[in-house]
């Protein structure tokens, strides 16, 4: 746990001589304690009848900052975006009943993608558990499917013990996210408070060294493959270990895949990278996979968006499946050689295994593999269509924004067309760049989002890529940011519609467009009246010849948040794309047109 400078003589004598720090307080005050001594700087929250005892100490605190959000969903995505844009654990706060299941939606969020957050709840007094009392609801009950673990807390001594036990479970071995419900009687109550605690998880030893047999026996296959490819998922991010792929991926010469939560954890531009794979990947990442002999799959679960008809995945290839949670080996594909461990130890691992099957006289040869890929990543680029009437297409905003902003930048997506578009047309050579709802697909994300990465991480430029429809959703946390003097940037793709329902719609429920239609032409509501109402500055851009002088106005202005109303086509639609629950060797690159994966063989 990050140590804290002693805030009074006696804590520092204390201090000095290792000894517990020890001090009578209330279980609230003993909740603040215990944040700040576990490192904690900022808490998004909105305060209620349960959890008001905590609100109250919250108040003199020195060390962390409390975020008023407007809603508390906002608050659950702001501390998912301020932990995937910080690596370190992000925390919310919200009172019992309506205020607890608000968080719900992040919760399943942060659980899909491995985001480690603790959410921190008042609940009812002890007493009145169970009584259907006001604004009750068993928020532990309700989210035990969605957490990595939750705690009820109806004793003040155990605040101090549970809040570090929480803060090590979210942010050790596969991260996720942590309930810690408190009774408000507990927080009211008196207790001692020491410092550090005992914890007590005798159940929880994540493992994270893998067994030296099963990375030798990796190595071996990688050597002998003909076709091999690395499918790089976000655990790889999750363990700051893009260092390492890069430096395995160069020694053995074997192409890359990065998943959505995986985009930058390989640079873009990196010969070796062939994309993003699955129902909205590239040709060349999709075909790969496809046609490979061999998958290194590093941090990653198989996934039904990657994998398609999971029958028809990869069908000639032997799997390599390292992951930190043993869970997911074996779960939706075989691994022909399971690795649990964390993706940092596997990688590096990897690489001295590599090595010494190179000294022995062993490199893979690969070289017809390349020219397979290669002539499926010139004959089938990412492309897209321009409008004859001169409509603005929503891909080209993705390319500028991503040439003006650059790759320093952090985007947050929203869910839909638009968040498909950010992943293909910006280009991501960091890690940690692109944040989006990968697993779960909320709607409402961006906004939230991108306010606790820009507070996690002042010193980037953040930018929201967010759909008419899901900024619909969460736009509320615009007031927070322009309160709080956080200048994100919103870029609102406007085509008027639920675009990706409608592009299904479309393709597969012959035109008809059922409740997709957002009014657009009314322009209920105006995004940059709204933007202004919000004390933010509106920008709109409907021409593609306006489209690089909009951004670098949205660029210079740094003091208040910014939302851009880009109207697009409302017809440009998301490719390539497979079809839900069809093979990915079904891919069209554009409608009605599919590769020949035997031309270039």
């Amino acid at each position: 746990m990050p140590g804290v400078t002693p805030s009074s003589p006696a804590e520092a004598s204390s201090a000095t001589r290792n000894e517990p720090m020890t001090e009578k307080m209330t279980g609230a005050q003993a909740l603040v304690r215990a944040l700040e001594q576990v490192g904690v700087d900022t808490v998004f929250g909105i305060p209620g009848g349960a959890i008001l005892p905590a609100y109250d100490p919250l108040y003199d605190s020195t060390k962390v900052r409390h975020v008023l959000v407007r809603h508390e969903q906002g608050a659950g995505h702001a501390a998912e975006g301020y932990a995937q844009a910080t690596g370190r654990v992000g925390v919310c706060m919200a009172t019992s009943g309506p205020g607890a299941t608000n968080l719900v939606t992040p919760i399943a969020d942060a659980y899909m993608d491995s985001v480690p957050i603790v959410a921190i709840t008042g609940q009812v007094a002890s007493p009145l558990i169970g009584t259907d009392a006001f604004q009750e609801a068993d928020i532990s009950g309700i989210t035990m499917p969605i957490t990595k673990h939750n705690f009820l807390v109806t004793s003040a001594d155990d605040i101090p013990r549970t809040i570090a036990e929480a803060f090590h479970v979210a942010s050790t071995g596969r991260p996720g996210p942590v309930l810690v419900d408190i009774s408000k009687d507990a927080l009211q109550s008196t207790t001692t408070f020491s410092w550090p605690p005992v914890m007590q998880l005798p159940g929880y030893r994540p493992v994270t060294r893998p067994h030296s047999k099963q990375i030798r026996e990796a190595a071996r296959l990688m050597t002998e493959a003909k076709r091999p490819v690395f499918y790089v998922g976000g655990g790889v991010h999750k363990a700051h270990a893009s260092t390492e792929l890069l430096e395995l991926a160069e020694l053995t010469g074997i192409p890359v895949v990065t998943t959505l939560m995986a985009r930058g954890t390989f640079p873009d531009s990196h010969p070796q990278h062939m994309g993003m794979p699955g129902m909205h990947g590239s040709v060349s990442a999709v075909g790969a996979l496809q046609r490979a002999d061999l998958l290194i799959a590093l941090g990653t679960r198989f996934d039904d968006r990657v994998t398609g008809q999971l029958s028809s995945f990869a069908p000639h290839a032997k799997v390599i499946h390292a992951d930190i949670d043993p869970a997911e080996i074996s779960k939706n594909r075989h691994a022909d050689v399971p690795i649990v461990g964390d993706c940092r130890e596997v990688i590096g691992d990897l690489i001295t295994a590599v090595r010494a099957e190179q000294a022995d006289g062993r490199k893979g040869d690969y070289s017809e593999w390349w020219r397979l890929l290669n002539g499926y990543k010139e004959t089938y680029p990412l492309g897209y269509e321009e409008f004859a009437d001169g409509s603005l297409a929503p891909q080209y905003v993705m390319e500028r924004l991503s040439a003006l902003v650059g790759a320093d930048a952090i985007y947050a997506a929203g869910v839909g067309q638009h968040q498909m578009w950010a992943a293909q047309f910006i280009k991501y050579e960091n890690p940690g760049t692109f944040l989006n709802s990968g697993g779960a697909g909320t709607m409402g994300y961006a906004v939230p989002a991108a306010m606790g990465a820009k507070m996690g991480r002042p010193d980037k430029v953040v930018w929201a890529v967010d759909g008419d429809g899901c900024f619909q959703m969460t736009n509320q946390e615009l007031a927070t940011c322009a309160i709080e003097g956080v200048p994100i940037k919103v870029a609102v793709i406007n085509n008027g519609n639920l675009g990706m329902v409608r592009q299904w719609q479309t393709l597969f429920y012959d035109e008809r467009y059922s409740n997709t239609d957002l009014q657009r032409v009314k322009r209920i509501p105006d995004f940059v009246k709204l933007a202004e109402a919000y004390g933010c500055v509106g920008l709109r851009c409907e021409r593609p010849e306006d489209v690089d002088e909009t951004i670098r106005k949205a660029m210079e202005i740094t003091d208040v948040p910014v939302v851009v109303d880009f109207v697009v086509h409302q017809d440009a639609m998301v490719w390539p794309m497979v079809a839900a629950g069809t093979s990915n060797d079904d891919i069209n690159y554009a409608r009605d047109m599919a590769p020949n994966w035997e031309g270039g063989e």
